[in-house]
C-alpha cells in the first residue's frame, strides 16, 4: 500500500516538475498550416456557353442551383432602376405557366425559387428537385412580362423611394457610393422617383433581351443529385438558352474612378438626423490575384474588423461615441473601395472623425502588434477551415477561381498565404491601400448640431444634396418673427387640432397602438386623465412586458417582474406631463429658433431637456427630440408624429415613431377614446 502511495506521488512530483518547466505566459508558437483538401466540382460547359458546376453531397435530401450571369456592370442612365423590374417579374409565371399555377406548385412542393436581374436561386427535396429545376429554368428563360405586373412592380418601387427619402442611413449610402465612383459609374447610380418614371414595359423587355444570356452565365448545383442525370436535365432544360451574338455582347467602357488631390469633407444635410453618419473612403485597385491581398485582408481586419479592431476599440470601447464602427475593403475586377464608417452621436461627429483618421495612419506609419496580427490570421483561418465543410464553398470557391482568373490550386494555398502575411506586408498594405492622404470623409447629419464644429478642423468642406448634387452651405436658422413666442405657437398647435376651448373639455384619453420589434408583434395602450395621471402598459403576445404608472403625486414602473419607484426628479416629470395634452406646459419653454427640415419650417421650443418641433404652416406637431444622459454620454432620442386624424373633432397623430437604441419603433394607432374607457383603477 505504502509502495501505491509512492508511486502516486513521485507521479504527481513529476508531472509538476515538468508543467513547471512550460512558461504559460508565452503564446504557444504557431505549427504549420493544415494541409486543406478542397473537394472539386464537376463541370461541363453547354453549346451556347453556359457552364454548369456541380458538387454532389448525399448528407441530406436537399439540392439547391444557383443561375448567375457574370456581366460587366452597365450604367443605367435616366432609366436606373430597369434592373429591379426584370428581377421582379421573373418568376410571375411563364409563357407555359400561370402566376397563380406557378406559385401554387412550388408552395406545393416546399420549394424556394427566386429570381435578380441577372440571376436565379432554387432549392427543394431532392425528390422534387427535378420538377423544381424545370418550374426555375422555365419561369427564367421563358417570363411573361405583363403590364399588370409593371404596374405592380412601379407602385411597390415608387413606394420604397418615398420611404427611404427620410432614411439618413439610406441616403448616406447613395450618396457615398454616387461621390466614390461618380454619378455615370453604374456603381455611382442610384434609382429615383425620376428615373423610374421613365422606365416603360420595353425598357424592361429590353433590359432582359440583353443581358439574360449564356455567354457569361454560369449555373451552380450543390446537394442530393447524380452527376450524370442532373447533367441530362441541365442539358434538356437550359440547351434551348439562345446565345447572344458577340456584338451585343459589347459593354460600354467604365469610367475611371479617382480619388481627391487631397482629403476633404463632403457634407450632407439631414435636419431629421439624430445620429451622423460618418464614413473615410477612397477608391482602390485591388485583386484576388494581386500580390498583396491577403495583406489587405489582414491589415483591414486588424483596423475595422469588429470588437477586435482598431476602431471599435476607440470609438466605442474608449470614447463611447458609436454602438459599433469598422470597415471593410472591396476586391471587385471593376471598382472597389475601402470605406471605414460608424453612426455617431451628433455632439462628437467633429470628434469622431479627429479619431477615425487617427486610426487609419496608425496603420499605416506605425507597425501594428505581433498579437494583433495573430488574432486577425486565426479569425481567417478559422473561418476558412468552418467553411471548407460546406459544399456550397466548394462550388463558390470553383466559382471565384473561374471568374477571377486565378490558380486551380488558390485555395490550397489559401492558410498557406494568410500565415505568411508579416508586419511589414501589413504596413505596406495599409499605405497603399488606406489613403488617409486622399480620401473623402463623408458626413451625412443634421447642420445646426454638427457642422459648426466642424469647420474647426483642418479639411476643406464640400456641400451636397440628398441626391449628390453640389450645393451650398446649408441655412442653418432663420429669424423669429416679432411677437411669436412659445405661447403663441402652442396656441396655434391648439387651434390646429381642433380649438381650445374643444380640448379642455377632454378629460382622458385612451390610446391602442401597435408595432413590431424584430418581427415580434406588441401593443402599447396609454391611458392620461386630467389633472396629472398617467398609464402606460406594453404588452408582447398577450403578456405584460413593462408598466409605467403615475397617479398623480407618485408612481412606479414595472417591467419583468421588476418593479422601481420613481425618483422625485421623475416624479416632477410625470407631472408636467402626464394630462391628455401636454403642449399646454410648453407655454413657458423658450421659443428657441425657426429649423428647416425637408422644405417645411418648424418652431422649436425648449423644455427642460425635450426640444419640441411645431410646423410653422399647419401648427401641427411634428416631433419631440428628449436629451437623454447615458454611461456613454448624451443622447438625443426623437418621438415623430404623423397621420393626423381626427377623433370627436380633435385631431390626434395615427403614427408615433420613436427609437430604441440602435431600433425603430414605429407605432400604428388603432383606437382612440376620449372621456371613456378611463378609470382611477388604470393609476394604481
Amino acid at each position: 500500500m505504502k509502495t501505491k502511495i509512492y508511486s502516486i506521488i513521485t507521479f504527481l512530483f513529476l508531472s509538476l516538475t515538468v508543467s513547471a518547466q512550460v512558461d504559460r505566459t508565452k503564446i504557444p508558437e504557431s505549427g504549420p498550416a493544415p494541409k486543406i483538401n478542397i473537394g472539386k466540382p464537376e463541370k461541363f460547359t453547354l453549346p451556347n456557353g453556359l457552364q454548369v458546376l456541380v458538387v454532389e453531397n448525399h448528407k441530406l435530401p436537399r439540392v439547391s442551383v444557383t443561375l448567375n450571369i457574370d456581366n460587366p456592370p452597365i450604367a443605367k442612365g435616366d432609366k436606373k432602376g430597369v434592373e429591379s423590374f426584370v428581377g421582379g417579374m421573373l418568376g410571375t409565371g411563364s409563357k407555359t405557366i400561370s402566376k397563380e399555377k406557378f406559385d401554387n406548385e412550388v408552395d406545393y412542393l416546399g420549394s424556394n425559387i427566386g429570381f435578380g436581374s441577372e440571376s436565379a436561386f432554387a432549392s427543394s427535396l431532392s425528390k422534387y428537385f427535378p420538377r423544381v429545376l424545370e418550374l426555375m429554368a422555365d419561369a427564367a428563360l421563358n417570363p411573361v412580362f405583363s403590364q399588370e405586373e409593371f404596374d405592380k412592380q412601379m407602385k411597390q418601387s415608387l413606394d420604397g423611394i418615398k420611404n427611404s427619402e427620410s432614411s439618413v442611413s439610406a441616403i448616406a449610402g447613395r450618396v457615398n457610393r454616387l461621390l466614390t465612383y461618380g454619378k455615370d459609374h453604374p456603381y455611382g447610380e442610384f434609382t429615383s422617383e425620376e428615373t423610374l418614371k421613365n422606365i416603360t414595359l420595353q425598357d424592361v423587355k429590353d433590359y432582359y433581351n440583353k443581358v439574360f444570356k449564356p455567354n457569361n452565365a454560369y449555373l451552380v448545383v450543390i446537394g442530393d443529385v447524380d452527376f450524370k442525370t442532373v447533367k441530362k436535365q441541365i442539358t434538356k432544360l437550359f440547351g434551348v438558352w439562345k446565345k447572344a451574338d458577340e456584338a451585343s455582347q459589347v459593354f460600354p467602357e467604365l469610367p475611371e474612378v479617382k480619388n481627391p488631390a487631397t482629403t476633404e469633407i463632403n457634407f450632407i444635410n439631414m435636419p431629421n438626423a439624430v445620429q451622423t453618419e460618418v464614413s473615410v473612403i477612397n477608391t482602390v485597385d485591388l485583386k484576388m490575384s494581386d500580390k498583396d491581398y491577403f495583406a489587405a485582408l489582414l491589415a483591414n481586419q486588424i483596423l475595422g474588423g469588429g470588437p477586435t479592431g482598431m476602431l471599435d476599440k476607440n470609438l466605442r470601447e474608449d470614447k463611447g461615441y458609436t454602438y459599433g464602427s469598422g470597415s471593410g475593403i472591396g476586391s471587385s475586377r471593376y471598382a472597389s473601395r475601402f470605406i471605414a464608417s460608424a453612426s455617431v452621436r451628433n455632439r462628437v461627429t467633429d470628434s469622431a472623425v479627429v479619431e477615425f483618421m487617427k486610426e487609419i495612419n496608425k496603420i499605416r506609419y506605425k507597425k501594428s502588434k505581433q498579437e494583433d496580427l495573430d488574432i486577425a490570421k486565426a479569425k481567417y483561418v478559422g473561418n476558412f477551415i468552418k467553411n471548407v465543410e460546406n459544399p456550397s464553398t466548394i462550388a463558390g470557391y470553383a466559382l471565384n477561381i473561374l471568374q477571377n482568373d486565378l490558380p486551380e490550386d488558390y485555395y490550397e494555398n489559401y492558410l498557406k498565404n494568410i500565415n505568411a502575411v508579416t508586419l511589414d506586408d501589413v504596413q505596406n498594405a495599409a499605405i497603399k491601400y488606406f489613403k488617409a492622404d486622399k480620401a473623402r470623409i463623408v458626413i451625412t447629419g443634421k447642420a445646426i448640431d454638427i457642422l459648426d464644429n466642424l469647420e474647426k478642423t483642418d479639411y476643406v468642406i464640400k456641400y451636397f444634396d440628398k441626391k449628390g448634387n453640389p450645393t451650398e452651405k446649408p441655412e442653418m436658422t432663420m429669424p423669429i418673427p416679432e411677437g411669436v413666442t412659445a405661447a403663441t405657437v402652442v396656441d396655434q398647435y391648439m387651434e390646429a387640432i381642433g380649438g381650445k376651448d374643444k380640448v379642455m373639455e377632454v378629460k382622458s384619453v385612451m390610446t391602442v397602438a401597435n408595432a413590431t420589434i424584430q418581427g415580434t408583434p406588441l401593443v402599447m395602450t396609454t391611458k392620461v386623465a386630467a389633472p396629472n395621471k398617467s398609464s402606460l402598459v406594453v404588452t408582447v403576445m398577450g403578456n405584460t412586458m413593462q408598466k409605467v404608472i403615475f397617479d398623480g403625486s407618485a408612481g412606479y414602473q414595472e417591467m419583468q417582474g421588476r418593479k422601481m419607484d420613481m425618483q422625485a426628479a421623475q416624479i416632477e416629470e410625470a407631472k408636467a406631463s402626464a394630462q391628455p395634452f401636454s403642449d399646454i406646459t410648453y407655454t413657458s419653454g423658450k421659443l428657441d429658433r425657426i429649423e428647416p427640415i425637408d422644405g417645411d419650417n418648424f418652431y422649436v421650443i425648449k423644455n427642460g431637456t425635450t426640444e419640441i418641433f411645431y410646423n410653422v404652416k399647419t401648427g401641427l406637431k411634428a416631433q419631440e427630440v428628449k436629451t437623454v444622459k447615458t454611461p456613454n454620454g448624451e443622447v438625443k432620442v426623437p418621438t415623430k408624429f404623423s397621420d393626423y386624424k381626427e377623433v370627436n373633432g380633435i385631431l390626434f397623430p395615427h403614427t408615433i415613431s420613436t427609437k430604441s437604441g440602435p431600433m425603430d419603433l414605429n407605432f400604428k394607432v388603432q383606437e382612440i377614446k376620449i372621456n371613456e374607457g378611463v378609470s382611477d383603477e388604470d393609476f394604481k
